[in-house]
């Protein structure tokens, strides 16, 4: 099915969601051993065949909201953006030879291949015809929230901190650069990429551009939250401050400083927004300020302060705002259930988000606070049989399955890249 072109537009967490990117588990999942896994950024060893059943049980609530045609596959993406036209092919090939190293009469092998072909091995490293691995896979693609962000309807395409993603960031721009349906942010010079060099330079002092997807949220259209985190850092942090305010794009960037720690490792691990009044958060870094502190720079040039992450939501953003807490607040169950992804949900309309299935002490904390607690899959059948239907859910936390999902350290916030939604 091919994509339709459209505007891109997000300016809070909440609103309907209408169009969102995705990355099924391919198959280059299935080639990380123990030797390479902590290079590749994976905690463990997964099974892909479960993996991807339980992605497509994701994927397939998303389109029951969404609509097939408005959840976007990156795969697809990429495959059409290669058949925009040929120079835009060889460009890629040729890029990708240089860029991954490859001997030169590599090229003649990708010519032959198909759009999709090229897209396959792009993204997993594996040439099936020719049962040809020519480069690492890259399992984190999965997480597409990473490789860009909407603000208002500017695109931010990010740099990893890691070199087992810089492949992802390359793609993500060749996306966003070249198919047809971001045309028209193309032409009104709404996209930002922090790849650029000349925009976006290492510092004099060595400091590197770092910054990812799972660290910023649109809170609104005058606030970006950042976090300051083991992948994001603050360098990167006041460049992009610098260039969104020149470009008017919103009126305060916040940036979040938490601890620089693998469990913590984007903000969207400890804290998510799922209703105007409701966010899921870890109690000891979002409300007790443990290790962090806020900063809120204004597009004036002024800036304040907060201790934590509550005080300044109370203060300039909501003053009703209440805190669902992963374990319920309490330990050990509270970081057991962070670790597992429990502030980590995604909201497709306000009250209504998905999360993971593993997290009981949580779950007990969305029934405190009013919410139906639903698993993926008996709401799937329930709209199949007609006795739901997806307009009827409000607020609802869908529930899904995570054997194998939960290991490779992200939630459904982390699994999509939401492209367009409703205002408020």
């Amino acid at each position: 099915m091919k994509c339709l072109p459209g505007s891109v537009f997000c300016s809070s967490e909440i609103a309907p969601l209408k169009r969102v990117i995705v990355h099924r588990p391919d198959e280059g999942i299935a080639r990380i051993s123990p030797k390479d896994a902590e290079e590749l950024l994976f905690d463990d060893i997964v099974h892909l065949p479960n993996m991807q059943e339980e992605h497509d049980v994701f994927t397939a609530v998303l389109r029951a909201f969404l609509g097939k045609e408005n959840v976007l596959e990156t795969q697809q993406l990429l495959a059409e953006a290669l058949g925009a036209d040929e120079e835009s092919k060889q460009w890629m090939i040729n890029e990708i030879i240089d860029y991954e190293e490859l001997p030169t009469d590599v090229k003649e092998l990708l010519q032959g291949l198909s759009n999709d072909e090229l897209a396959d091995l792009l993204i997993s490293g594996y040439m099936e015809k020719e049962d040809y691995y020519l480069f690492d896979p890259i399992p984190n693609f999965i997480f597409t929230r990473d490789i860009a962000v909407v603000v208002n309807d500017f695109v931010i395409i990010t740099k990893a901190a890691r070199s087992a993603r810089f492949r992802e960031n390359f793609l993500a721009r060749f996306i966003f650069f070249a198919h047809p349906i971001f045309k028209e942010t193309r032409d009104q010079n709404k996209i930002i990429n922090m790849n650029d060099v000349n925009e976006f330079p290492p510092s004099r002092k060595g400091d590197f551009i770092s910054i990812e997807g799972g660290d910023m949220m649109i809170i609104n259209k005058d606030y970006l939250l950042i976090g300051c985190s083991e992948r994001t850092n603050a360098y990167s942090i006041k460049l992009l401050k610098d260039a969104l305010f020149s470009r008017k794009v919103v009126k305060n960037v916040v940036q979040v400083n938490i601890p620089l720690d693998r469990a913590y490792m984007h903000l969207d691990t400890i804290f998510t927004q799922i209703n105007a009044n409701h966010t899921c958060a870890f109690k000891p870094i979002i409300l007790e300020g443990l290790s962090s502190y806020v900063e809120v720079h204004r597009h004036t040039g002024t800036s304040t302060t907060y201790a934590s992450l509550d005080e300044f939501l109370k203060a300039e953003i909501n003053t009703k705002m209440k805190f669902i807490l992963s374990g319920d607040g309490e330990s050990p169950w509270q970081e057991r259930e962070q670790w597992t992804d429990g502030c980590n949900l995604v909201a497709l309309r306000q009250g209504v988000a998905l999360t993971y299935d593993r997290n009981p002490k949580t779950e007990l904390a969305f029934r405190d606070y009013g919410y139906t607690v639903i698993h993926a899959r008996q709401l799937l059948a329930d709209f199949e049989s007609g006795k739901l239907k997806p307009e009827d859910i409000k607020n609802t936390i869908i529930t899904l399955p995570s054997n194998e999902l939960s290991r490779a350290r992200g939630g459904s916030h982390c699994m999509t890249c939401p492209i367009e939604r409703e205002s408020l």
